[in-house]
Formats: structure tokens, C-alpha cells, sequence
């Protein structure tokens, strides 16, 4: 059995498509249940940009962790997409047609996509939603913090409205699980689908703790900056970004390695609470599939090889409810 990589190794990641991408200390690994019921676990290259000294500089880390994210994200979810749905027919030479994953332009091209459609809705929108405010007789401060309220409404709205789609509650079992094999490893009990069922869904340091708190971080941001000339409102909207993104980044992490402090419970509060729109219960298999991505994370951190398919004694078609935790 390997040994465990050194405590101050922080492990996290984020759902896809009927799996798990799990990044450990210097590489990141994606497990995804395949239609045959098959787990395959496949590593995904990491830029050496990513594990510079960059990830060692206060704030700018923030900003270099985000781009890394959003990179793993979307090859992740490329993996995922390929893995999980029945496989193509056989090429003309006999041989299995080969997955398609995307390209560096189609990826860069997904990333600048995704932020944009970001910034316009949760930035853009607001800051015109909240124009007329000031013909209510509000001042820059009562406006700029109904623009604030306007984003939080929207964010919520967002979430709620996602949360919605059947194909997106089953990914939320895989976010749960995610969470789960986190806390398992953090706290030193077996990963085992018993093991998981110890700990909540919930996270400190989950994808939708770091969006509130973007959330929260930019009302203060923005209080500070004047409304006219719309230029200048509409500029600190912008330019900000990065800075809201690195100082949220640095919350996170602070509450993530001092999640026992009780003051540091009552301020992650409403992010785990919030948590309760993204993540479920994960059924057996999920478990199941967050182990393998975890433990391969592990393995490879460790130095190790590691396996790219798990057989799973399992009903290959995936389970319709999570399993309940008494």
C-alpha cells in the first residue's frame, strides 16, 4: 500500500460527466464509468506553467490557480464526455475508432467562451440592471450594493435554475462524492463507499465556496469605485476581476487549511449551506468512482504507476437515486 503524500498536499477537484477529476500535489487524474461498467482512470499532463514559482506567490497564485482550473476543467470534462458515452464503430482499418479529446485552440476557445458568457451575466448584466437606482435618489453606496444584490440574486437563480435538469442532479451525486473522498483522505478513514458516508457533501474548499465568495469580495470591491462616468463604473467591473478572483482565492484557501477554527466555521457557513444546491448524496458507483480517482491522484503523487481500468462488479447502468445516509 502507498504511503500517504505529505499532509500539506491539498487534494480537490470537480465532477464531469459520470466521474471524477481529482488534482493531488503535481498531477491531476480523471475517473469516469464507462457504459460497460468499467472505471477508467486516465492521468491528464500538467503544464509546468501551473507548478511554477507562481503557485508559491501570494495572490498571484490565486489567478494561476484559476487558469489551471478552468484548463483541467475543460480537458476533464472533454475525457469524460468521450469515456462515458457507447463507443464509436470500428475505424476502416478494423481498429476501434480513436476518442477525440479537444485541441489547444478548441479548449482555449471553450475557456474564453465560458468566462465571457461569466462576466457578462454576473458582472455585465448587474451593472445595467442597476443604472436607474439612481433616480430612486440612492448614492453610489446604496447603488453599488443593490448592483451587489442584483448579482447575488442572479448567482442564486443560476444555481437553482441548473439544479433543475436531471442530467445535472446526477452530477451533482459525483460532486457530493468528490467531496466526500476529500474528506475521507483529510481525515485519515478508509476510502471506501463506508468511508465517504462518514463525512458531508459539503466542502470549504469546493468550486461554489470560491463563487460566493467572487460574489461577496466584488460588493466590497465595487463600493469603493464611483458610478459616473459609466466608463469608469464600467472599467472597475472589469479590471477587478482578477484582483476579486486572487483575494477570494486566498479566503478559500485559508478556510480550507484552518477549517477548525470556529470563527473560520461561522464564516464558511454560507458557503457549505449553499453547497446544498450543488452537491447530493452520491449512490454506490459515484462512491465507487471518486475512489478511483483519489487514490489514483495518490498513487501518483507517490511516484507510482497506476492503473487506467478498474473492473467493477457492478450494475453497469447508472443507479437513478443516491443512496441514503441514516
Amino acid at each position: 500500500m502507498a504511503e500517504s503524500p505529505p499532509k500539506s498536499a491539498l487534494y480537490g477537484g470537480q465532477a464531469v460527466i459520470e466521474g471524477v477529476m481529482i488534482r493531488g500535489a503535481s498531477d491531476a487524474v480523471v475517473a469516469v464509468r464507462k457504459p460497460d461498467g468499467e472505471i477508467m482512470v486516465q492521468p491528464l499532463p500538467q503544464s509546468k506553467l501551473w507548478l511554477s514559482r507562481w503557485r508559491r506567490i501570494l495572490f498571484l497564485r490565486g489567478i494561476a490557480a484559476l487558469a489551471e482550473t478552468l484548463t483541467l476543467g475543460m480537458k476533464a470534462l472533454s475525457v469524460s464526455a468521450n469515456a462515458a458515452l457507447p463507443q464509436e464503430e470500428e475505424g476502416e482499418d478494423g481498429e476501434p475508432a480513436e476518442e477525440q479529446t479537444l485541441g489547444g485552440l478548441a479548449l482555449g476557445g471553450m475557456i474564453a467562451i465560458s468566462l465571457t458568457l461569466a462576466i457578462l451575466v454576473f458582472f455585465i448584466i448587474p451593472l445595467v440592471l442597476s443604472r436607474g437606482l439612481e433616480s430612486f435618489g440612492w448614492n453610489d453606496w446604496e447603488a453599488n450594493a443593490g448592483e451587489g444584490g442584483i448579482r447575488i440574486l442572479l448567482f442564486l437563480g443560476y444555481l437553482w435554475l441548473i439544479g433543475r435538469m436531471s442530467d445535472i442532479q446526477r452530477l451533482y451525486g459525483y460532486h457530493g462524492a468528490e467531496h466526500m473522498a476529500v474528506h475521507a483522505h483529510e481525515n485519515g478513514d478508509p476510502l471506501t463507499a463506508e468511508g465517504l458516508r462518514l463525512h458531508p457533501t459539503a466542502h470549504s474548499r469546493c468550486g461554489t465556496a470560491f463563487l460566493l465568495t467572487v460574489v461577496l469580495v466584488s460588493i466590497v470591491a465595487f463600493m469603493f469605485f464611483p458610478r459616473d462616468p459609466l466608463w469608469i463604473h464600467f472599467a472597475s467591473r472589469i479590471v477587478l476581476i482578477p484582483v476579486v478572483a486572487a483575494v477570494s482565492y486566498e479566503i478559500i484557501r485559508f478556510n480550507g487549511r484552518h477549517a477548525d477554527w470556529w470563527w473560520v466555521k461561522v464564516v464558511a457557513w454560507p458557503s457549505l449551506l449553499l453547497q446544498n444546491m450543488t452537491t447530493k448524496q452520491p449512490d454506490d458507483g459515484q462512491c465507487e468512482v471518486a475512489i478511483a480517482s483519489i487514490q489514483a491522484a495518490i498513487a501518483l503523487d507517490n511516484g507510482e504507476t497506476i492503473s487506467t481500468q478498474t473492473s467493477v462488479p457492478s450494475d453497469p447502468e447508472p443507479s437513478s437515486g443516491a443512496s441514503t445516509v441514516e
